[in-house]
């Protein structure tokens, strides 16, 4: 009787052990500074680099219309030019995601000389818990990795990094 009180009770901690905080979606970056995140739209990857130096390299997902560039909302295509990582989003409903400063200036006048609404809201981000088994170009426009990969660049791009994104 004793061995069962005592093995049940082996069980009991291992299990409230098991419970313990998930690990952080928070990680650390201590190398280079990233100057630049370059995005090959044709090639579905966005590379990080310091200066020259590429750091790392991803594969991504796109807008649902990923050819051209974006001229008004909701048509699903991913910015192209150059512009500004500006903001972040730690409660985004795709893991984590870091914003965009489309529309530029640029993109808002051409969006109001044919009467349109340029749209916005473009992000680098997650999966999160709706779309871990989407295929192919699925987001309204953003540039999209998995949740993991999004970890790190969440931890390594700061606000103010350039984007470059290639047709």
């Amino acid at each position: 009787m004793n061995f069962i009180r005592v093995l049940f009770a082996i069980v009991l901690l291992g299990l409230l052990a098991a419970c313990g905080e998930p690990p952080s979606k928070f990680r650390t970056y201590n190398g280079p500074e990233v100057t630049q995140v370059v995005v090959h739209k044709a090639a579905r990857r966005m590379e990080l680099y310091h200066h020259h130096t590429r750091l790392r390299s991803f594969n991504v997902d796109l807008g649902g219309n990923p050819i051209g560039h974006k001229q008004r909302e909701w048509d699903r295509r991913t910015p192209e030019g150059d512009y500004i990582i500006d903001r972040r989003n730690p409660n985004s409903r795709f893991h984590l995601s870091i914003g965009i400063d489309y529309p530029n200036e640029e993109d808002k006048a051409r969006a109001r000389t044919n009467g349109w609404r340029p749209g916005g809201d473009i992000f680098i981000h997650g999966r999160g818990p709706n779309f871990q088994n989407a295929r192919g170009d699925w987001t309204d426009g953003c540039i999209a990795v998995t949740d993991r990969e999004m970890e790190d660049i969440y931890a390594m791009v700061r606000d103010g990094t350039p984007i470059r994104i290639l047709p």
